[in-house]
């Protein structure tokens, strides 16, 4: 049996090599020489990074209305479910997770689905200081949270960003939150994968793997590299027992430093379009393009008030890196575009026409073009108490609908109105009355108005078109 004692900052790692020795190389036995050497210990990385790893406390107010003896089905049944004094109670929700000091003047980053809806936010650190927090930044579509507790004589500690790029699979890290409640927590593992889906609702996915326990409560916890610096934002589990089952998912740190860099700068987070839509390459696809391996994404539709469009990037093309980083799908690509800084020459390496190429374009917000002109629909006419706006890139996406979504659509529906009644729905699209195509807010009021006694009104809902008609 052969020994090799492998140093890596700080940490003694002993490993058994038996038949192996030969293969990689050692002519000589290596042994440890203390039992600090024998042992593998965490222990230097942990009492450096924890300090800056925090319990977050969360209470929310919601009212509920609390059963009477006019709720009994009997009463109900001859007086009608609106029978009797209506009687509420307000009750105080708890939640918890973890955060991770990020800059000595107090900033946190967390996910957004600890502190969703929060009235009342506590940050507890590892010494049991507590601080009343505030939310700065949040950002829902990449589970992110920015939170500010005001610092005191001393500035607090705090763990800097590695790039998550330089991650390998089989990487050592280790997980620091509050899992369960049960107070500060690490475990250890590695990078089981990169560029993974996690099945969440995020828009971005590309995550971090790892089999370092993540459970309840770890949620906006630190995933660290050997070198004490943060590689993740732990996120999400994969689970049917609600526990850890060795598939956790972290937020790349990259990723967390472009919202955290956006955020703090301009108070939203505003990330960079590309402008381009696409479908991955498989293996069919890349034997028709002259491929040599499927990978990349085929470029079908590019808009023209885009960045993408502007470099000539065209229809057709197939995006194979950005910045040297390769690009596998459409998900990695979403990633290297959100992850990448506003007004920043990027490089796109592409596959045109049988040759290799690429474009530089600089990377821009999605355009607020036209504009919203947010107005109720009024008068005597099937709409009346819709509230529609002119749809652009821009609003499309903070309505969570696709960025290529046009036309005028419904934001809101006013209760007890006539667009209720006729089933109008938010984010349903206007297309067209009585054949005539919708093209804004305003030309909308003036056609649903000049019609008197029938009105065929098609829309589009989820991608489906649908049609109804209404008479006077």
């Amino acid at each position: 049996m052969k020994k090799i004692t492998i140093n890596a900052t700080g940490l003694c790692l002993a490993i058994s090599l038996m038949s192996f020795g030969p293969v990689l190389g050692f002519a000589e036995d290596v042994v440890p020489t203390s039992q600090t050497e024998v042992m593998l210990s965490f222990a230097p990385l942990v009492k450096k990074a924890s300090p800056a790893v925090v319990n977050i406390f969360t209470k929310k107010r919601v009212t509920q209305s609390r059963p009477t003896l006019f709720d009994d089905p009997f009463f109900k049944r001859f007086f009608g479910k609106n029978f009797g004094p209506q009687k509420n109670r307000e009750q105080v929700q708890n939640a918890l997770g973890s955060g991770v000091i990020v800059d000595a003047a107090g900033i946190i980053v967390t996910n957004y689905h600890v502190v969703a809806g929060a009235d009342e936010i506590t940050v507890a650190l590892q010494d049991r200081r507590e601080f009343d927090a505030r939310l700065v930044v949040k950002d829902e579509r990449t589970d992110l949270a920015i939170l500010k507790i005001e610092p005191e004589e001393t500035p607090f500690p705090y763990l800097e960003f590695t790039d998550s790029d330089t991650l390998e699979v089989g990487d050592l890290v280790i997980a620091i939150g509050n899992p369960f409640g049960v107070g500060q927590t690490v475990t250890s593992g590695i990078v089981s994968a990169l560029d993974r889906s996690a099945g969440v609702s995020n828009d971005i996915q590309s995550f971090i793997q790892t089999d370092a326990a993540i459970n309840p409560g770890n949620s906006g916890g630190a995933l660290l590299t050997m070198d004490g610096k943060l590689a993740g934002i732990n996120s999400a589990i994969f689970s049917k027992s609600g526990g850890s089952l060795g598939i956790g998912f972290a937020i790349p740190s990259n990723l967390v430093r472009a919202v955290l860099k956006n955020g703090l700068a301009t108070g939203k987070v505003t990330r960079p379009w590309l402008g381009a839509m696409g479908q991955a390459v498989t293996s069919d696809v890349a034997d028709g393009l002259g491929l040599e391996k499927p990978g990349g994404v085929l470029v079908n539709r590019v808009h023209p008030l885009s960045a993408a469009h502007a470099a000539g990037l065209r229809v057709g093309d197939v995006i194979i890196a950005i910045d040297s980083k390769p690009v596998y799908n459409l998900d990695a690509l979403i990633f290297r575009i959100s992850s990448s800084e506003l007004g920043k020459p990027t490089v796109l390496d592409i596959y045109r026409s049988g040759k290799l190429t690429d474009v530089t374009m600089l990377l821009q917000p999605a355009p607020e073009q036209p504009s919203k002109n947010i107005i109720t629909l009024s008068g005597p006419q099937p709409l009346a108490g819709a509230v529609v706006g002119n749809l652009s890139p821009a609003y499309a996406i903070e309505l969570g609908m696709p960025a290529f979504a046009d036309g005028v659509v419904v934001t809101s529906v006013n209760r007890g109105s006539i667009a209720e009644r006729y089933g109008l729905k938010p984010r349903d699209i206007l297309l067209a009355v009585n054949g005539q195509k919708i093209t804004g807010v305003k030309q909308a009021q003036s056609v649903l108005l000049s019609e008197k006694d029938t009105w065929e009104i098609q829309i589009r809902r989820k991608g489906r078109t649908l049609s109804f008609r209404v008479s006077s």
